[in-house]
């Protein structure tokens, strides 16, 4: 059996030759730091689409629960806690790019549904968000 080492070879050298080389070790570090150098970034990236795609699926949800409350009162929400106190949903959902349901920036009415009376609601939800998209668009415009 050449270029093997039996058992008995190996526990006959002496304690301090026993284990790896340096080099055999270096060349596992650099292997391990390439393969982080390219897993990392894409990890990355994968975790900023998924916020991405529940900020969008929220707007979509807030949005569409402001026209339906706004077609059922007559009249549009005037904070977004309306929606949860009336039943159109259980809670405010969470902006996930800046991880709190407090920071969403509404867009009010310039005029009533109907020129009533009311006092003007929510017309539109975004992001409050300053950050940039993977697209290249601001998280806000969305």
């Amino acid at each position: 059996m050449r270029g093997y080492l039996t058992r008995k070879a190996i526990q006959s050298r002496p304690e301090w030759q026993r284990g790896f080389t340096l080099i055999e070790l270096m060349v596992v570090m650099a292997i391990i730091s390439v393969l982080l150098a390219i897993a990392l970034p894409i990890y990355q990236k994968s975790i900023i689409r998924a916020k991405e795609s529940v900020l969008r699926n929220n707007l979509f949800t807030l949005r569409s629960m402001i026209d339906e409350y706004t077609i059922d009162k007559q009249k549009a929400p005037e904070t977004l806690q309306d929606l949860v106190s009336e039943g159109y949903l259980r809670q405010i959902p969470q902006d996930p790019i800046t991880g709190s349901d407090q920071t969403w920036k509404i867009t009010m009415e310039d005029t009533p549904i109907n020129g009533s009376n009311n006092p003007p609601g929510i017309f539109d939800v975004h992001s409050g968000s300053e950050k940039i998209a993977l697209d290249g668009t601001p998280y806000a415009d969305w």
